[in-house]
């Protein structure tokens, strides 16, 4: 199974959670009298809206290369992650008004049991965001894992409305409002984890050099190549979830152009035979000299 059928796998799962989680909120937040929990359920909504948009770009970032897209159709990923994003934003933005707007209107203390759904919505989103996050990090993929942290901030919003809840039944009258401060105050850790997801996304649309370890390894690999006597220049860009390697291997000046081309389909062939996740590797071959030495 390729890596793009079990991120694919991932998102059917996230879906999945979302869809239920969601309809477990709007329940016990309307039942319960927790605009907390509706806050919550807002989001949730939302998550299962942007987990579709991640499924839909991972099937298309499976498409072959052809002549338009060269080096496949991976780009899509940290642009469908720049609209999760987008997503993650908006349903923030909508927590906060609704936050807002609740607290300025007279209500009743939500109920006890409330708190025992959000204890297991808690304790649920967050595994979730585990096996994903774990899953994206094996699969170097940037949507998979915003689809994560649209799983850790979720917990996040549930962790707040569980602290307002408990405060707004401890207190009792005069505190009705405590859970719309809770999910107020959620509104913020989301925008705020926003920029952690947008960032390496940003950086794989750039091609920023981040990838140090995986050029040290490179580098290391290359030399275990019969002919190869340095490396010099090596970028790496990742598109999608693979690795695209351009690399200035250093040769004999002695040898032939055969030669030269046999070591570089040898080097090229040892790099993606052991090291993991790159798709291609793009080999220039220089001449040893002083320069060089």
């Amino acid at each position: 199974m390729s890596n793009a059928d079990k991120a694919i796998r991932t998102t059917y799962f996230s879906i999945l959670t979302n869809f239920l989680l969601a309809l477990i909120k709007w329940l016990a937040g309307f039942f319960g009298n927790s605009y907390a929990l509706i806050a919550d359920a807002i989001e949730s909504t939302a998550d299962i809206f942007s987990s579709f948009l991640v499924l839909l770009g991972l099937k298309y970032s499976k498409r072959p290369a052809d002549n338009s897209h060269p080096y496949g159709h991976g780009r899509i990923e940290p642009l469908i992650t720049f609209i999760v994003v987008i997503f993650l934003v908006v349903s923030a933005f909508v927590i906060a008004k609704e936050s807002i707007h609740n607290i300025q209107m007279p209500h009743d203390l939500p109920e006890p049991w409330t708190l025992i759904v959000l204890g297991g919505i808690i304790i649920w989103k967050e595994t979730s965001f585990r096996i994903i996050m774990k899953r994206s990090k094996a699969l170097n993929s940037s949507s998979l894992r915003a689809d994560a942290w649209h799983h850790r901030s979720d917990a996040i919003t549930s962790v707040a409305a569980f602290i307002g809840i408990s405060i707004a039944l401890f207190c009792g009258e005069g505190y009705e409002s405590a859970d719309d401060w809770a999910a107020l105050l959620a509104s913020g850790f989301i925008i705020y984890n926003c920029y952690g997801i947008f960032r390496p996304a940003l950086a794989e649309i750039m091609d920023e050099n981040r990838y140090t370890e995986l050029e040290e390894a490179v580098r290391t690999k290359s030399l275990e190549v019969d002919g190869v006597l340095l490396t010099e220049k090596c970028y790496i860009r990742k598109i999608g979830m693979l690795f695209q390697i351009d690399l200035h291997a250093v040769v004999s000046p002695t040898i032939s152009v055969r030669e030269g081309h046999d070591i570089a389909h040898r080097l090229k062939d040892y790099l993606i035979a052991n090291i993991p996740n790159i798709a291609n590797v793009f080999i220039h071959i220089e001449p040893f000299d002083d320069t060089s030495a």
